[in-house]
């Protein structure tokens, strides 16, 4: 069967899914029933320094953004780091890593972008025998407003700074928590390598309203007819924070260092993405607080029944393996050649392909009097749309066009592939000897 024992930085864990740095680790109680039910890690939520108490907010703290089935797509969150004394977290970290020596604790901070105040809060959390820290350079709101979170994460200098003061104080790993809010998430992640970080993790939460109430005019969640911006987190997040890992992951300046993914993680499938694309181990917070503690079960049946599947004894034998398939538009291979196919056997008459290629794409699927929908060939440029919006899974299929036969659209032969990727256009190497 397969071993799903993690080894991050040498913080070792039972599995490789640990729950992210948010409201579900702001204490003790839930700590524990968390690795009651299976979670290999915690990261336990930011801590902040000693001095004037952080004051949450006492009305909503989070919007939310549904499907149509009312399943929770995105959340939106306006709450900030612990409000709970730092002695009593400090305590409470303690006694639960002294009773799970066998699962990951990592320590989130967030202190003022001042040596001091790191070097003084650093010895403490140490001492409490957690595995690691987690540096949150991510948070978009309240505390960014005060010069820290994302304020210090959009600033690579600062990045690189603050981590050389943690290494100097700090023996164990430290981890870099990266923001999304930022135009290239490389920089701040070579910063964070450059300071001497273990890993880094990402993404943090993307800035964010989520809806704006039409009778009271203020965006939710509404603390006295007034809203503010938050944290966007949930499934919708996923696919930005995959492609940013992936940048870390294969750029030239950040790949080799170690990666934590974060971003709507919610099944065994999403978590193994995440691995593919160089991630080490997982975080999860919405889907957890969306469903509970005992929704690691399931990942960890999944995650383990899928390896079995595919011979992998280990998640290091497939960490990593979708990198090199991730390249840049101008490396694609414009000689491959697909076209659309619908299985009459599952198709159910909807004509939502039929609607959405006709109205907006390429008039490549026919409706008859009858309403049997039919791709012509000749039209398809395989964009894909009538894949995405059919109801039906797997009634519609992008079938290769094997090298050699005839392209109806174009009318000439597929060409065996990058047959002439060296005079292709799109070829750099052939731009440039032009």
């Amino acid at each position: 069967m397969a071993d799903l024992t993690s080894d991050f930085v040498g913080i070792k864990s039972p599995n490789p899914f640990w729950l992210a740095s948010a409201p579900p680790t702001d204490k003790e109680y839930n700590v524990r029933r968390a690795f009651e039910a299976g979670w290999g890690g915690v990261v336990w939520k930011t801590l902040g320094s000693e001095g004037p108490p952080v004051v949450n907010v006492n009305g909503p703290r989070y919007g939310a953004i549904y499907g149509a089935d009312r399943r929770l797509l995105g959340l939106n969150n306006i709450e900030l780091i612990t409000d709970r004394d730092l002695y009593t977290n400090l305590e409470e970290i303690k006694r639960v890593k002294a009773d799970y020596p066998d699962r990951a604790m990592i320590v989130s901070i967030m202190v003022p972008c001042e040596e001091e105040a790191w070097k003084a809060i650093l010895p403490l959390v140490e001492d409490t025998g957690a595995d690691g820290i987690e540096l949150n350079f991510g948070c978009p709101h309240g505390m960014s407003e005060r010069g820290m979170g994302a304020a210090v994460g959009q600033v690579p200098e600062y990045i690189e700074m603050v981590t050389r003061w943690c290494k100097q104080y700090y023996s164990k790993p430290v981890i870099v928590k990266l923001t999304p809010n930022i135009t290239d998430i490389r920089k701040p992640a070579a910063a964070a390598k450059a300071g001497g970080a273990d890993a880094v993790s990402l993404i943090n939460t993307i800035n964010s309203i989520t809806s704006v109430n039409l009778d009271t005019l203020s965006p939710e969640p509404s603390i006295d007819g007034k809203g503010s911006h938050g944290g966007y987190c949930g499934p919708a997040v996923k696919p930005i924070a995959m492609s940013m890992v992936s940048e870390i992951a294969r750029g030239a300046d950040t790949a080799g260092i170690p990666i934590s993914g974060i971003g709507g993680i919610t099944t065994w499938r999403d978590a193994a993405e995440y691995i593919t694309l160089g991630c080490g181990n997982v975080q999860v917070c919405t889907a957890a607080m969306t469903y509970g503690f005992k929704i690691v079960q399931e990942m960890i049946s999944g995650l383990s029944e899928w390896m079995d599947e595919k011979g992998h004894t280990s998640i290091e034998d497939f960490r990593g393996a979708a990198v090199p398939n991730v390249t840049d538009w101008q490396y694609l291979n414009l000689n491959y050649v697909a076209k659309a196919q619908i299985n009459q056997d599952l198709c159910i008459s909807c004509g939502r392909c039929f609607a959405a290629c006709e109205d907006t794409s390429h008039q490549a699927i026919s409706m008859s009097p009858e309403r049997v929908f039919e791709v012509i060939d000749e039209e398809c440029v395989a964009c894909n749309l009538c894949v995405n919006v059919c109801p039906v899974e797997d009634c519609i299929t992008m079938e290769a066009m094997a090298p050699g036969t005839v392209d109806p659209r174009t009318e000439k032969v597929v060409e065996p592939e990058y047959a002439n990727w060296t005079t292709h256009p799109n070829n750099p190497s052939a731009t440039a000897a032009e």
